[in-house]
């Protein structure tokens, strides 16, 4: 493999499908191969113009006509935790979060197919199998880990796994590629728990940012990302504040 590779490497574009986000409309992504050897810098530097990895390939939307999805990141050092969301550190604070290599278990497994049939039951990822989710866990070239949270247990048993996340650890920040959790946890708000978790565990590695993955405005789905404030989108080639108009 040759240094051309990792300054021009190849890149294919998908045929138009449903966009699984927006009614009537359809998407396309331009995506490259994260190849063995040079993945991770591949991979990082990708990542700072808006792209985002699933399994061995890095990817980003590239619509005719449709620009509604951003990719967004958290800028941890100015962060600061809403009232809100101090209350949900409070509430979870009873909670452990263990990372570990990307391997992939029956209990996250079993875990991920309760929240996908009550969360997402018509979602792409519905009726994933155990190989599948073995795959999106474990084939990866880079360094992610599986961030597993569990109830505190005062005689040291091992508690039921109550959620997992799969990160990427990126030179920059902490991306969260997936996460999952028990889905009857509302007085938990846990989603907000494992990004706060996230910025949390990025301010200790002194990494300046969370990558979260897509916003589009017009998803309710993911307004929840707004909230987390200043959040950066990656817009017309350049990180840039996210308009109030949007949050």
């Amino acid at each position: 493999m040759t240094d051309q590779f990792i300054k021009f490497p190849r890149f294919y574009l998908t045929v138009p499908s449903v966009c699984p986000y927006l009614p009537d409309r359809f998407e396309q992504k331009i995506f490259t191969e994260l190849r063995d050897g040079h993945a991770t810098e591949l991979n990082n530097s990708l990542s700072k113009i808006g792209f985002r990895r699933s399994q061995k390939v890095a990817y980003k939307p590239a619509c005719e006509d449709c620009d509604a999805c951003l990719s967004v990141r958290i800028s941890v050092n100015a962060f600061r935790p809403s009232r809100t969301m101090r209350r949900v550190s409070r509430n979870n604070a009873d909670l452990t979060a263990t990372d570990y290599p990307p391997t992939a278990t029956q209990e996250q497994y079993d875990l991920l197919s309760q929240y996908l049939n009550n969360r997402h039951a018509e979602g792409g990822m519905a009726g994933m199998s155990r190989e599948d989710y073995t795959t999106m866990v474990e084939e990866t070239p880079v360094d992610t880990r599986v961030v597993e949270f569990r109830k505190s247990s005062e005689n040291g048993d091992r508690e039921t796994l109550i959620g997992a996340c799969l990160t990427d650890m990126l030179d920059d920040g902490l991306s969260m590629i997936y996460s999952f959790y028990i889905p009857d946890l509302s007085e938990r708000s846990f989603g907000t728990h494992m990004i706060l978790h996230h910025i949390d565990w990025a301010q200790r590695l002194g990494l300046p940012y969370v990558y979260l993955g897509y916003w589009i405005e017009e998803s309710d789905k993911m307004s929840y990302k707004a909230r987390f404030q200043p959040l950066e989108a990656y817009e017309n080639d350049a990180w840039r504040p996210l308009s109030p108009t949007k949050s």
